[in-house]
């Protein structure tokens, strides 16, 4: 085997993936070294033969700059004078390119002159941006530096076309390919702070400088973050692909170094942010420069407050404003910024990083309304909060809020890290403020209610101990305090009751007015819970959970005033209509709208058959009651539609046939389950399934709380066990958050009791898991 045979290429190239000692840059240079090597050797060998043919193998794009991951492409470019022989051209590019391909490289190749070159780069952005990386790797070096040189010559000469036409670009990536710093599952190189922005941020500072102090320092530092990643994730896959996915997190943390996959896709996510607000940074400035004088905004300044003013379309701190000496400028500057949807100018920025003091005492007044007044302003904020961040002024303010940046929440029902989560939360309350009488503790209550995951223990209990110091230093006093405890401690109360509990039992009603204790607190929780909830995913609110949360508020808010809960109780289930299908005879199944209802003989296993048949139709239920009585029984299901009408007709047609035994509902949900199993795209690990059983939550029944891994019939499943131990369903609530049901169900033995013996509970949770467990 000659040195230039494509197998020695694999070998080379398996010997550096294989060297544990180097990581990140240092494989990339070296697995590009040793390609250099061998297609050196290779070259040598083929030109030799080929006397008239002057030309050079040059390097471009990644492997151009040295960036070469195991799964990386390989772009090259053979160059020529133009006067070569062409057969002689064609053969040389042929014997150097099927070699690489016969190693089983990806190759992009092109044969070309210098002015060739020059003329694709000059109508093509990506060709543009690939050749400024251009380097010699055999062959002529002066065509080599011909080419690099006239390139970026071209490149600068271009800049307001091609700068315009990358920021577009990067724009509709962004789109495409999602946030690295928040998505479960990121793609390293296209999302948005990924290293595809890296580099075009250097491609725009080869054009013109657009990177301040500290910048490519902070870039090249989030850049050997991701690349690490990456190439462990190209070792442990063996291909070229840039989406960390979940199942691949704890082995890349390892290979990296990191004590488990949390602390891996902390640092991925510190790093994307730092690259995503550079790069926004500096697409601002361009755009505003590219827009020329006409389009940029007045340079008459503006003040805004003591030693602040509007310049240019910046927040400005004015050069003789003592930072040192003023605790609240960070948050009036904040404030400022996002009252004017404008960012704060660098300069300043940095000057605040350096010199603003820590806030470690009781605020002053101004301090706490500048907070206010910053959150107020909603989503404008988020921008402002993240450029505080990244000078870790957030820190300087709330020293609490250090354990939670970058903070991972690995599953899909949260789509931000803790952070992220906490403003986006406060962002979403400032549009309900018009609804509570305090406005204030609404803002600080939803900036703050997750602060404890970033602590060890309950999030809960945590953060109302942080709660319980970090206001009184806000400037608070005890009866807000005493609030902004309560909004934690609650946080989760009406979502959670609205979700699992029965809202036509008063006793549920009763219980949750004397948690919150106030008409005032309630309606902050109702505004907390909506904003929380639309800053956690889109699983997370929706018009079902929604119409719940409002149904328990209205109950609650009326025995808050004093009046009882049965006053707006209604009819409940079943009602008069349902009691007229129920005192006929045989069986009856009629969908309308979103509601499924079944009359039919009463007996065993009722409701698990129409929750298969629902199920086997692709509908998941959201809820459903059920009753029975004089031998007769009845359910109604309130199912989510999926994309385009309920056909009707189809769906009852299958629920009769399940219900009078037709259809082999174990095989066939068996059946689909393994037609759908795929691997997840965006998933959390799956905890197992697990059954909690409580008597005291309702007078007369039994309540049942399954927690499980989503899949296709969950709930036939359920109902089955439950079935299977003649228990009567009287009430299901089913919630799906991300990846996991939490199905409650309300039950009732035969004899119409609670499930109180010791053993019958214990039969029942070795019933639920085992059929959870054995599918």
């Amino acid at each position: 085997m000659t040195a230039s045979a494509p197998e020695e290429l694999r070998r080379r190239r398996d010997d550096v993936i294989a060297d544990r000692s180097l990581r990140g840059r240092a494989l990339c240079r070296a697995l590009a070294g040793v390609t250099d090597e061998w297609l050196r050797e290779l070259y040598s060998e083929v030109a030799n033969t080929l006397p008239s043919a002057r030309a050079a193998l040059v390097a471009v794009g990644g492997y151009g700059r040295g960036e070469l991951a195991p799964g990386s492409d390989l772009d090259l470019w053979l160059v020529h004078d133009g006067h070569s022989d062409g057969d002689e051209l064609a053969s040389l590019a042929e014997r150097v390119w099927y070699p690489i391909w016969d190693a089983g490289l990806k190759l992009g190749h092109a044969v070309c002159t210098v002015r060739q070159g020059l003329a694709l780069a000059a109508a093509e952005l990506d060709t543009a941006t690939a050749a400024l990386s251009a380097r010699l790797v055999a062959g002529d070096p002066a065509l080599a530096t011909q080419l690099g040189e006239a390139a970026g010559a071209q490149w600068r000469k271009r800049s307001n076309r091609w700068l315009g036409e990358l920021g577009r670009r990067v724009s509709e990536r962004h789109a495409r390919a999602g946030e690295v710093a928040f998505l479960l599952e990121p793609d390293l190189k296209e999302g948005r702070g990924g290293l595809r922005d890296v580099q075009a941020l250097r491609w725009a500072q080869a054009a013109r400088p657009v990177l301040l102090d500290g910048d490519a320092a902070a870039l090249a530092a989030a850049e050997d973050t991701l690349v690490a990643v990456r190439v462990e994730l190209h070792r442990l896959t063996g291909r070229g692909s840039d989406e960390l996915h979940l199942e691949r997190q704890d082995d890349v943390a390892r290979a990296v170094g990191d004590g488990d996959a949390d602390a891996l896709m902390a640092r991925v996510a510190a790093a994307a942010r730092t690259v995503a607000w550079t790069a926004d940074e500096v697409w601002r400035r361009l755009s505003s420069s590219l827009a020329g004088p006409l389009g940029r905004l007045s340079r008459r300044d503006r003040p805004l407050g003591p030693g602040l003013i509007l310049r240019d379309g910046e927040v400005h701190v004015e050069t003789a404003t003592d930072i040192g000496a003023d605790p609240t400028v960070v948050l009036r500057a904040g404030a400022a910024a996002a009252r004017a949807k404008v960012a704060i100018d660098r300069p300043s920025l940095d000057r605040l990083a350096v010199e603003a003091p820590v806030l470690d005492g009781r605020w002053p007044d101004q301090g706490r309304l500048a907070l206010v007044d910053l959150l107020a302003t909603g989503h404008a904020a988020i921008p402002v909060l993240e450029a505080l961040d990244q000078r870790e002024l957030l820190q300087r303010v709330l020293p609490e809020w250090a354990p939670t940046r970058s903070k991972p929440q690995r599953n899909v029902y949260h789509r931000f890290t803790v952070d992220r989560h906490l403003c986006e939360t406060a962002a979403n309350a400032a549009s309900l403020t018009s609804g509570v009488a305090r406005p204030d503790l609404l803002l600080v209550g939803a900036l703050l209610h997750d602060l404890g995951k970033g602590y060890p223990g309950d999030h809960t209990e945590v953060g109302m101990d942080l709660m319980d110091r970090i206001a009184p230093r806000m400037g608070f006093e005890g009866d807000d305090v005493a609030t902004l405890v309560a909004l934690v401690r609650h946080h989760l109360l009406l979502p959670d009751v609205a979700t699992r509990r029965d809202l036509s039992d008063d006793d549920v009603i009763h219980g949750v007015a004397d948690a919150i204790g106030s008409l005032a607190t309630l309606d902050l929780l109702a505004a907390l819970t909506e904003a929380d909830s639309l800053a956690t995913g889109p699983s997370a609110w929706g018009s079902w959970k929604a119409g719940l949360v409002a149904e328990l508020v209205e109950r609650v808010a009326h025995v808050l005033r004093g009046g009882e809960a049965r006053e707006l109780r209604g009819d409940g289930f079943p009602g008069a209509a349902v009691r007229r299908l129920m005192a006929g005879d045989g069986t009856v199944v009629q969908g309308e709208g979103d509601v499924l209802t079944v009359v039919a003989p009463d007996r065993p296993g009722l409701f698990s058959r129409v929750a298969g048949a629902l199920a086997l139709e692709g509908l998941a239920v959201r809820s459903a009651d059920a009753a029975s009585g004089d031998g007769r029984a009845a359910s109604q299901f309130l199912v989510e539609r999926g994309p385009g009408s309920l056909e009707w007709d189809r769906v009852t047609a299958t629920v009769r046939r399940a219900l009078e035994g037709r259809l082999a509902l174990d095989a066939r949900l068996a059946q689909r389950s393994r037609s759908s199993r795929r691997r997840p795209r965006a998933t959390s690990l799956p905890a197992p399934p697990r059954v909690r059983i409580d008597n005291h939550a309702s007078a007369s029944s039994t309540v049942v709380e399954v927690r499980a891994p989503d899949g296709v019939g969950v709930l036939y499943r359920i109902t089955t066990a439950l079935g299977e131990l003649d228990l009567d369903i009287r009430l299901a609530k089913v919630a799906t958050l991300g990846s996991e049901v939490i199905d409650t169900f309300y039950i009732r033995t035969a004899a119409g009791t609670k499930l109180s013996d010791r053993a019958d509970v214990r039969e029942l949770e070795r019933a639920v898991l085992h059929e959870l467990a054995e599918r």
